[in-house]
């Protein structure tokens, strides 16, 4: 009996760390799921979303593993973003919180803001203005905001926002009207599609912002929106899904 009890014990101890070796191969490996935790991609992605991102899709570095250990560096089976990729990477100034945004430059591009338009090597990313996006905020009422169709010079299109639009004539609004960016090699200029309300490549770390973006930080590629739930509704509070469950969501592809 007490040998039996023992065979029990250890067969269940196995099988608890299979699937847990298993479970971190394909977080690893595969798909790693993440959620949204704030607005500077809107419309694209919602705070509640949540979304597997694939692992795969630009090789693996020392991120790609839990905690990120630095066991190596660079990249290994490497490969490069397409512009307007929605990506996951870990933010260059701390090498650890996790940040969501679109890719918009590759290494040797040159990107400026001009009165809120995008440049990228010269050429005007045109943008078509369509209805404005309805945001309900949870603390009450509705928002309405200038929403444009945005598209980038290889023929991805994806909506931005603009919260202000008076914002894009105002030449000392580095958001609409910088500088311009030229892309290091193997770096990235990554943007929000929230526009007016987006910490990113525009900025600089020393002013709380993105800066260029290294390959090796790179996570992964925002795939698949498998779940949604309303921003002011605790995920664990399955009782009331029925009312703050985002089916529409569910399973979408990301774009």
């Amino acid at each position: 009996m007490n040998t039996k009890n023992k065979g029990g014990i250890g067969e269940f101890v196995r099988t608890v760390v299979y699937a847990v070796v298993i479970a971190i191969g394909i977080r690893t490996l595969a798909y790693e799921p993440f959620n949204i935790p704030s607005e500077s991609m809107l419309p694209t992605l919602l705070i509640g979303d949540y979304l597997f991102v694939s692992k795969f899709s630009y090789g693996y570095s020392r991120y790609s593993l839990p905690f990120g250990p630095p066991l190596f560096s660079g990249r290994i089976f490497g490969h490069q973003p397409e512009r307007g990729d929605v990506v996951v990477f870990k933010l260059p100034r701390d090498n650890s919180t996790d940040y969501i945004k679109r890719v918009v430059g590759l290494p040797g591009d040159h990107l400026q803001m001009r009165n809120g338009d995008l440049y990228i090597n010269g050429q005007k990313c045109e943008r078509r203005q369509i209805a404005d996006y309805v945001d309900r905020p949870t603390e009450g009422g509705v928002r309405r905001i200038t929403q444009y169709i945005e598209t980038l010079p290889n023929g991805v299109q994806h909506p931005v926002l603009a919260l202000h639009p008076e914002w894009a004539a105002d030449p000392n609004n580095v958001a609409n009207n910088s500088k311009e960016f030229v892309v290091p090699p193997g770096q990235y200029f990554m943007m929000g599609d929230n526009r007016d309300n987006s910490a990113d490549s525009r900025f600089s770390p020393q002013m709380s912002g993105v800066g260029f973006v290294p390959a090796e930080n790179l996570v992964g590629r925002a795939d698949l929106l498998f779940f949604s739930i309303d921003s002011g509704a605790p995920f664990w509070a399955f009782w009331e899904w029925p009312w703050t469950l985002r089916f529409k969501r569910f399973f979408n592809l990301i774009q």
